[in-house]
This record gives structure tokens, C-alpha cells and sequence, in this order.
């Protein structure tokens, strides 16, 4: 019961409820591995004792919190608020206790007025009057993050599938922004979902997965359109032979993949590319140009040295900064060699000018999108982490928990759980920061987003944390400061005007959907998991979804809806051992599912061709999904030409090309984005889908973004 009391103190469970009715009891070692990761003794009965004495005696005498959030709800909220759980201004202050905020534009305001705060993050400072004294950091949020206005429908990709005539073996920013164009325009689109864009760790190979990167914070410039680089145009003609032979090349990868029927492969593409960015690097940059990035690094400031610093030394000595030099492991001894050494500076300076080239192009597929029309535009991805030896875990090293991977406990779908080998945020770091690194990461991707999907959106709230070395099942759930965590996203999204959508399929603890809900979160809802699951257990109709919700047929880790229909999901993995069951049983039950969802298609008068026709039956799909008061519906763009391969199997890593598939027919054929966009069957999906969701009108209570 000690080692219990302990770590409920620090957020750490001894037990979960995989399901209703179940409580599965934490291995005493987990808990003991876990708390040592939050630099808390409990190997020893007395060192649980003594740590238990030391985190109760500070709970009692402290003063404030690491963290206060204050909503700045609306008027019409007030009352529901008042009735809803949260942090509210401190209480249990003693009698006399001087409150003093200072705000960050810099003012100071004493006897703080709660109700007049300005929205932001501020220094909230106590004195009580036995002489003790405490700062926190004051979170002021609106109450929700913005909305879309009524309806709209969207494109979900994962970029690097998308090729056109003009890409560099994968597909890049420039392929974003003719996407956007071409879908505004001819369809009515409201918003493009993209996967996440975010910098991989360096070298070759590097991981494919956009889930699994560097960093956060920073875009990966293998996105780039190298052509769209003002300076490319400049490039000296003693240098332009080297760049034409790169250019070939660049067509010889873009070849292989649309015409040869080859895996994207990114570190060839990166390879490419890079060598063009160093030609392009030594183009003098203009008067105008010189100024835009000096600002550029003046707002990025010391995240994006760091960054940057991290991708010269990776260059140098490998990606694994653990195996580095002992002076180089710590960013700030590291900043001092940066400077001793003239090679690694112009290095730093390289990657830096990287970060502002992808950051001017993502702003300009905004800028594209908001021009066709989007009522939403680009959708950025936030994924739940990053990889271990990357530069997000170097640059923040007392951020992440030491020894300690995110994942999933065992569930219906995966009786023995699983890892993703991703490091966690430490909770109580974060805290003690006021959420720095996390107010960074948002604002760096909200810059050109209408809205941002997070995946695991159940991470604000707690992990699964897994020890070093220890199977999925034997981790524990470590819980989040929820509140504060969603203070800092509403308040960004507020700022930035942009929507959130929060990827929340899986096991989900009570009370999340509604607290995410309450804060204008959007959720996911995928048509095969949408049933009535505490009744008959059939599909469930479409005016019982929610509506705040992107409502989809598939994701990027599911079969795509032809693979569905087809069957072809269940034969893919049974190919490559996948299959728990038999395969004429899994083949029967499949097939079970299938027809009872095209028959409560045809029912509803959504399928007037009858069964049989592939597109039709995907139509049929998106016409039930329009039929839902979804606020916003999304079309994985490859089942707009009837793609039946996923973009990722999970459970899989060499025995499938996870990552690396460019968009394809039904016949797997890969499809340029310019053939896409002249499909009859892409058109009469999005056609169907513009006739649908855009003569709904607006579902009540629905703000703009």
C-alpha cells in the first residue's frame, strides 16, 4: 500500500481496467522501473518510506502548483463550466495571501483579477504571510479551439505517396500544393490531411515511418520542391552541370517508382536533393531574402540551433548522439565546439537555412489551399513522439523519462500489447517548464495548419509507458496534467485560428471524448468501428454518430475500403503469417461483415447500383459517411482510385513495404498525381461527395475557423 500511495503521488498506476469489470494488477518491478525514471527511489521498502515522506511533505507546504489553468470561458459557457471538473484559480491559500501575475506582454498585475487576465502564459507569484513564497506558471485559455464552419469534406494522404510528373522519386510540398489547387477548385475540398512532415533522423537507412521522427518541432526538408527555391534559378553556371546531373538522377528515381513499379526510396531521394540544396547553398542571398531569414532564425531562436546543431554533429559522428564524443552529448558543450570549428559551423548554417526554405513552402501550400477555396486548408499531423536516438531526445534530454518506451497495453486486438519504441515526456519536467518544449512544438506546427490531427490524442491525458527491455504487458499507465495540456493546445489553436482533430480510436478511458469534446476537439470515427456496440451490435445508423468529428472508412493504418470490400486485407495477411484464427474462418467472418454493411447501404437507398461494382460500392461508402452530421468527412485519397494496398501493417516491419508505396490503381499500377486527377472514378467519388455534404447546412453551435 506504500509503494501504491507513492505513486499515485506521481501519477503512476498499480492497476488498470483493460474493460469493463476487469482490473489487471501492475507488477510491483514496473512500478518500481517507472518511478526510478521520474527520479524517484522505491528499490528498497525504506527507500519507499522516505521518498513517500519527502513527495507528501512537499505536497503539503507547497504553495502553488507547477501549473494553474484558468479557462477564460464565454458567456454562454459559464454556468455548464462552473458545473465541469478543471483547475480553477488556487484555493486553500492562506488568509492574506498577495497574488501577482505577471503577464507576458510584460505588465504586472497585483491582487490578480482572475476574470481580467489576458489570454497567454504567465508568471503567477504568491506570498503568504508566514513568509513563504511561490512562482507558477499561469495558463489563461479561451474556452474552445476553434470550429469549422458548417461542413466541409477532405483528402487524407500521406505526401511522399502522392508522385507527380514533377517530383523527385516521392512526393514533395509543390505535389501538396497542386493537390490542394486541383481539389479546391474542381471539387469543392475543403481540407487536405497530410501525414506527419516532421524531420527524420538523419543517415541512410533512415526509419520510414513520418510516426517515428527526429523531431517535432521541425519540418523535414526531403519535402522540399527544389525547383521552387528562389535561389535554385541562380545557381552559377560553373556549378549548373553538377545540378543538371543531379536532376537526372531525380528523374531516374521519379522513373523507377511510376514507371518500374520500385519502393519510394527516401534516402536515395534525400541524397539527391541534399547534394541540390548545397549547390543552391552557395546562391548569395538578396538584400529582402537575408532579412525574411535572419527573422526567421531570431523567432526560432535556441530550439532551432539546437536542431540544426544536432544535424551537422549527426553528419560527423553517426545519429546515435549517445555514442558521441562525452563533450558533444550536452547541447550546450556542444554549442562550443559548433563555434571552435569553422566546418561544423557552416553545417549548423546549412541545416538552419533547411528549417526557413521548408517552413516558406508549407507556407505557401497554405496560402494555395486558402486560395482554392478550403474552408479548413491543410491539416498538419502531430505524432505521439519521437525516435530515442533523435534530435528532440538530445536537445531535451531532461524532458524524456531514461529507459522508458510509449505503448499500448494488451486489448482486444493485440493480446500482448505493444511498443513504439517512442520515449516519453516526463509529466512532472514538463510541468516545472510551464510546458515550454510542448507550447514550442505546437505553435512550430499550427504556423500553416487550418486545423491539427494529433495522434493518440489520449496521450494529453496518460501513457502506457513500457520499461527498457520489458514486454508491453508488463508497463503501466503514467498520467498527464490534462488540464494543462489542453489549456496549452486551445490557447495555441486559438492563436493560430485553426481546428483540432484528436485521433482517439482504441481503448479510451471514461470521461476523455466528453473532456476533449467540451474543449472543441474534434474526434475520429471510422465507419467498420462505428456500432451499437452496447446493444444489437449492428452498424450503427448514421444520424447516431457524433458530429464533432472527422468521420472516415479507413486510416492510414487500416485496409484501404477496397481491400475491405474485396477481401484482399484478409488474404494480405495471411500471406505474410498474420492471421490469429483460421484463414476460412477469418475469410467467413470478413465476409459476414462486408455484407452486412452493403446491406444497410442498399437499405438506406445509399447503394441504387446493387452490390458487385467496386467504385460503386466506395461511393456508396462516402455517400453513408455524408449521411452522418460529421462535421468534417474524410476521403483516404486512395480509395478515390481504388487502391488496395495499405500505406502500413502494423505487426510488420521488413516482411511489408510499410511507408514506401506510391498511390496505385486497383491493379497496383502507381497513379501520377496528374493521372489521378484526370480519373473518372476519382471524380465521380469527390462529385458525389460535393452534391452531399455541401448542401447540409451548418450542425447548431458551429463556430468558424
Amino acid at each position: 500500500m506504500t509503494l501504491a500511495r507513492l505513486a499515485a503521488l506521481h501519477g503512476v498506476a498499480t492497476e488498470y481496467a483493460p474493460s469493463e469489470g476487469v482490473t489487471v494488477t501492475v507488477p510491483d518491478a514496473t512500478v518500481v522501473a517507472v518511478l526510478r525514471a521520474l527520479d524517484v527511489d522505491a528499490s528498497t521498502p525504506e527507500a519507499v518510506a522516505a521518498a513517500l515522506d519527502a513527495a507528501e511533505r512537499t505536497d503539503r507546504e507547497r504553495l502553488l502548483p507547477p501549473t494553474v489553468v484558468l479557462w477564460r470561458e464565454e458567456p454562454g459557457e459559464r454556468e455548464e463550466a462552473a458545473r465541469a471538473p478543471g483547475p480553477r484559480p488556487p484555493r486553500g491559500l492562506p488568509s492574506g495571501t498577495r497574488l501577482t501575475v505577471g503577464t507576458e506582454d510584460g505588465r504586472t498585475v497585483t491582487g490578480a483579477d482572475w476574470s481580467g487576465l489576458p489570454l497567454g502564459v504567465h508568471r503567477l507569484t504568491a506570498h503568504a504571510p508566514d513568509g513563504r513564497h511561490a512562482t507558477s506558471t499561469l495558463i489563461v485559455a479561451p474556452a474552445r479551439v476553434p470550429v469549422p464552419e458548417g461542413r466541409a469534406f477532405g483528402l487524407l494522404v500521406q505526401l511522399y505517396s502522392l508522385l507527380s510528373a514533377r517530383s523527385w522519386g516521392m512526393g514533395d510540398l509543390g505535389d501538396l500544393r497542386e493537390l490542394a489547387d486541383w481539389a479546391g477548385r474542381t471539387h469543392g475540398v475543403g481540407f487536405v490531411q497530410v501525414n506527419p512532415l516532421h524531420a527524420a533522423v538523419p543517415g541512410a537507412p533512415t526509419d520510414p515511418s513520418p510516426y517515428r521522427p527526429s523531431s517535432r518541432r521541425f519540418p523535414d526538408p526531403v519535402h522540399l520542391r527544389i525547383e521552387d527555391v528562389p535561389e535554385y534559378a541562380y545557381v552559377d553556371p560553373a556549378r549548373r552541370e553538377d545540378l543538371d546531373r543531379i536532376l537526372a538522377e531525380a528523374a531516374e528515381l521519379r522513373e523507377r517508382v511510376l514507371g518500374k513499379g520500385a519502393l519510394i526510396d527516401r534516402d536515395a531521394v534525400w541524397d539527391a536533393k541534399r547534394r541540390a540544396l548545397e549547390l543552391v547553398h552557395t546562391v548569395e542571398l538578396g538584400p529582402g531574402r537575408r532579412a525574411a531569414y535572419r527573422d526567421f532564425l531570431a523567432g526560432r531562436g535556441r530550439a532551432l540551433e539546437d536542431h540544426a546543431t544536432y544535424q551537422a554533429l549527426a553528419e560527423r559522428h553517426g545519429h546515435r548522439w549517445r555514442d558521441w564524443p562525452d563533450a558533444l552529448r550536452d547541447p550546450a558543450a556542444a554549442e562550443a565546439a559548433v563555434r571552435a570549428d569553422a566546418e561544423l559551423a557552416a553545417r549548423v548554417d546549412f541545416h538552419c537555412r533547411l528549417a526557413w526554405l521548408t517552413d516558406q513552402q508549407l507556407a505557401a501550400a497554405a496560402h494555395t489551399a486558402r486560395e482554392a477555396g478550403m474552408a479548413v486548408g491543410i491539416v498538419h499531423d502531430l505524432a505521439v513522439g519521437v525516435h530515442p536516438d533523435g534530435s528532440d531526445t538530445w536537445a531535451q534530454q531532461h524532458v524524456f523519462a531514461a529507459g522508458m518506451s510509449v505503448g499500448a497495453p494488451p486489448d482486444a486486438f493485440n493480446a500482448r500489447g505493444q511498443d513504439w519504441g517512442l520515449p516519453p515526456w516526463r509529466p512532472d519536467a514538463l510541468a516545472a517548464e510551464g510546458y515550454a518544449p510542448y507550447r514550442g512544438l505546437l505553435r512550430e506546427l499550427l504556423r500553416h495548419a487550418g486545423a491539427l490531427r494529433i495522434d493518440h490524442v489520449m496521450g494529453l491525458f496518460r501513457l502506457w509507458w513500457v520499461p527498457e527491455g520489458g514486454e508491453p504487458t508488463q508497463g503501466t499507465y503514467v498520467r498527464y496534467d490534462s488540464e494543462a495540456m489542453l489549456a496549452v493546445l486551445v490557447l495555441e489553436a486559438h492563436r493560430a485560428g485553426a481546428a483540432v482533430v484528436g485521433e482517439d480510436l482504441g481503448t479510451v478511458e471514461p470521461g476523455v471524448r466528453e473532456a476533449l469534446a467540451r474543449r472543441g476537439v474534434l474526434g475520429t470515427s471510422v465507419l467498420w468501428f462505428e456500432r451499437d456496440w452496447a446493444g444489437t451490435g449492428r452498424p450503427l445508423p448514421p444520424e447516431e454518430w457524433r458530429a464533432d468529428c472527422v468521420a472516415t472508412a479507413t486510416t492510414h493504418d487500416l485496409p484501404s475500403t477496397a481491400a475491405r470490400l474485396s477481401g484482399a486485407h484478409v488474404a494480405l495477411r495471411h500471406r505474410l503469417g498474420l492471421l490469429t484464427g483460421d484463414l476460412e474462418r477469418e475469410r467467413a467472418r470478413d465476409s459476414a461483415e462486408t455484407t452486412e454493411w452493403l446491406g444497410a447501404l442498399q437499405r438506406l437507398g445509399l447503394l441504387p447500383e446493387g452490390p458487385g461494382d467496386e467504385a460503386a460500392e466506395i461511393r456508396a461508402v462516402h455517400r453513408f459517411l455524408a449521411a452522418t452530421p460529421a462535421r468534417l468527412v474524410g476521403v483516404w485519397l486512395p480509395d478515390a482510385v481504388g487502391d488496395r494496398r495499405p500505406q502500413n501493417l502494423p505487426g510488420t516491419w521488413d516482411e511489408y513495404p510499410n511507408w514506401r508505396l506510391p498511390v496505385a490503381g486497383p491493379d497496383g499500377q502507381p497513379l501520377a498525381l496528374e493521372e489521378l486527377a484526370a480519373a473518372p472514378r476519382a471524380h465521380d467519388l469527390l462529385r458525389t461527395l460535393a452534391e452531399r455534404v455541401g448542401a447540409r447546412t451548418a450542425p447548431p453551435g458551429a463556430r468558424s475557423v
